[in-house]
């Protein structure tokens, strides 16, 4: 495994289009309501963040990579504010993965090396409900074609997506280097 250091950096607003007080992140922050009472726009100046829009990096997700974000709550359809934040580390090496079909490992098993827009039309598998992540991070969404809603998976065994509000998987993506 590579994992390549890097300076993340996202600086949070407390209005659109970058306006109000500010707060600067270089790392994971669980909440940050004590620095600013809302957020509706940032600058991801470097790296990859998964944003929460609860405390304690739970609630929906969202995938933000180098940008600007002026109003993401419309670019994404959020009805809350960003409130915690981790940095996705960058990842250069081989990417692997084995997905289940039903909780605990169980049912029919698919190694994965790179990115899967259905699995229904790749594996003919439903949904899974367990995987085992061996290399890389990965991004899993709900509908096949990397829509819906999203879920980060880094390096680890995941023996059940019930705890994961009721989400069932239907695509996968690598998050790769070049997108720092």
């Amino acid at each position: 495994m590579h994992v390549i250091i890097l300076t993340f950096q996202v600086i949070f607003y407390e209005d659109r289009n970058f306006q109000g007080r500010s707060y600067e992140c270089m790392s994971d922050c669980g909440d940050f309501s004590s620095y600013m009472s809302r957020c509706h726009s940032c600058r991801v100046e470097s790296g990859c963040w998964m944003m929460y829009d609860r405390p304690n990096y739970m609630g929906n997700q969202y995938f933000f990579r180098r940008g600007e974000y002026a109003d993401y709550m419309s670019m994404f359809g959020m009805n809350e504010c960003i409130r915690s934040c981790r940095m996705i580390p960058m990842y250069r090496g081989s990417y692997r993965m084995r997905i289940y079909e039903r909780e605990n490992f169980m049912g029919q098993m698919y190694e994965m090396m790179d990115d899967c827009d259905s699995i229904m039309d790749r594996y003919r598998m439903s949904h899974c409900q367990s995987c085992h992540v061996m290399d890389g991070h990965w991004l899993f969404y709900e509908q096949p074609h990397y829509r819906g809603r999203m879920w980060y998976f880094r390096p680890g065994e995941y023996r059940s997506f019930s705890n994961m509000g009721g989400m069932r998987f239907m695509s996968m993506r690598r998050i790769m280097d070049s997108w720092y």
